[in-house]
């Protein structure tokens, strides 16, 4: 993510020093990973956001899949950032969109609304 990818973050120890002395987790996640959470966010809750995002959902679902947090529970994942600041981290990966008339005949014929 072009936001954490800094080489040494300025609040990278004060975050390792929270997460220890309050039973944290802190996690990473490949560029892929990333990928897969922002395509994630944007199938299941129609948000596109950036790559920030990405890594805390990433991260966010490794924990979950470790254990480490409770699926059971209810889970707030904050993501702040929109992805067209970031689009070149999917635009390989992503399909081109359609054009449509602003219509919604135009919408239904897309298979974009029902009815």
């Amino acid at each position: 993510a072009k936001s954490l990818a800094i080489g040494n973050p300025a609040d990278g120890p004060y975050v390792l020093d929270i997460a220890r002395r309050t039973g944290g987790a802190v996690e990473d996640v490949t560029d892929e990973q990333v990928v897969d959470a922002i395509k994630l966010l944007a199938r299941t809750e129609g948000i596109f956001g950036e790559t920030a995002g990405g890594v805390t959902l990433g991260v966010t679902k490794k924990l979950v899949e470790a254990g480490v947090i409770d699926p059971a529970l209810t889970t707030v994942v904050l993501n702040t950032g929109d992805g067209l600041k970031t689009l070149d981290a999917v635009s390989a990966t992503s399909q081109a969109t359609a054009t449509i008339k602003p219509s919604l005949d135009a919408f239904r014929a897309a298979g974009l609304v029902a009815g």
